[in-house]
């Protein structure tokens, strides 16, 4: 028997004096209360009623199981509401891994109308590179660009990222204009270290990278922001995403090469989350709200195409 179940048989037992009325207001049959009551009581190896043919009278071990049973109902009822609640209101803390260029420009300058919007919710933004594992680390969302591994994580896709090869008037004034990605090897190329495609060696362009190049260099970093500041003052060309040299290609600071194999397609923009058939309301909300800014306004989110 279920023990929650059989506790709330007793209590209302206990109330109304009577296995029979219990039964009425619980919706079961007599023989089922009763039932509960004697399950209980086996479980507990004491009697909780003097029973006769007219009454239920307490006994003693009865009268303390029944003080415990009105204080830890109530509280089950309280945590089954508030579990509740969390599916059906946006509430509590939202744990949000996101990588930190991404992150920094365009999730970031979202989350003030996001928290004007529920305000009962609190965003903790954790920007990183590294592809931290989801749910070891107990993040509500992350936000990962590039082609997604198998994993039970759910996802929804947000848009695209183009990749793009680029470098300073200055660089190339320097150093000359490629035109074919052989001519990379005679050229300092900065790598992004957490990258095999647009790392250290090698540099892989075509749709899905079928084409594999040398390149040199004499900086590598983890972050493309690093190598966007190294590469707008003429240190070398860079292969990053639109979302990353956007701006600064706008402002002329960087020119994108036209060479003759097309870069690699890196992949979709996608918010994930942990399986859940039914996602907390927090974490529905801000899915909702993600996917909805940027497909309201692409043209504020630097290249990226939503």
């Amino acid at each position: 028997m279920d023990r929650i179940t059989s506790m709330r048989v007793f209590v209302r037992s206990a109330s109304d004096g009577s296995l029979s009325a219990a039964a009425r207001h619980l919706g079961m049959s007599p023989a089922m209360a009763t039932k509960h009551v004697n399950a209980l009581e086996a479980r507990l190896g004491v009697k909780l009623f003097h029973r006769t043919t007219r009454q239920l009278v307490l006994t003693e071990a009865g009268s303390d199981y029944l003080d415990a049973c009105l204080r830890i109902l109530p509280e089950i009822d309280e945590a089954d509401a508030a579990a509740t609640s969390q599916r059906t209101h946006a509430s509590g803390l939202l744990r949000m891994n996101v990588p930190l260029s991404f992150g920094r420009c365009f999730v970031a300058p979202l989350i003030p109308e996001f928290c004007r919007r529920h305000p009962e919710v609190t965003v903790e933004l954790g920007l990183s590179d590294a592809e931290l594992d989801l749910i070891a680390g107990s993040w509500d969302l992350g936000i990962r660009i590039g082609r997604l591994a198998n994993s039970p994580l759910q996802a929804r896709r947000l848009g695209d990222s183009p990749m793009r090869v680029c470098a300073s008037p200055a660089y190339l004034d320097e150093r000359g204009v490629p035109r074919r990605v052989a001519e990379l090897v005679q050229h300092n190329c900065l790598g992004y270290t957490l990258s095999a495609s647009q790392g250290r060696g090698h540099w892989a362009f075509g749709a899905n990278g079928e084409v594999r190049v040398p390149v040199n260099g004499n900086l590598f970093a983890n972050n493309g922001d690093a190598l966007l500041a190294a590469a707008v003052r003429g240190q070398g060309i860079i292969y990053q995403p639109q979302f990353i040299v956007g701006d600064a290609v706008t402002r002329g600071d960087l020119v994108v090469l036209d060479l003759d194999k097309p870069p690699l397609e890196l992949g979709g923009i996608h918010v994930l989350h942990p399986p859940d058939r039914r996602p907390p309301a927090k974490v529905r909300v801000m899915i909702d709200y993600l996917a909805e800014s940027f497909a309201r306004a692409p043209q504020q989110v630097a290249g990226v195409r939503f």
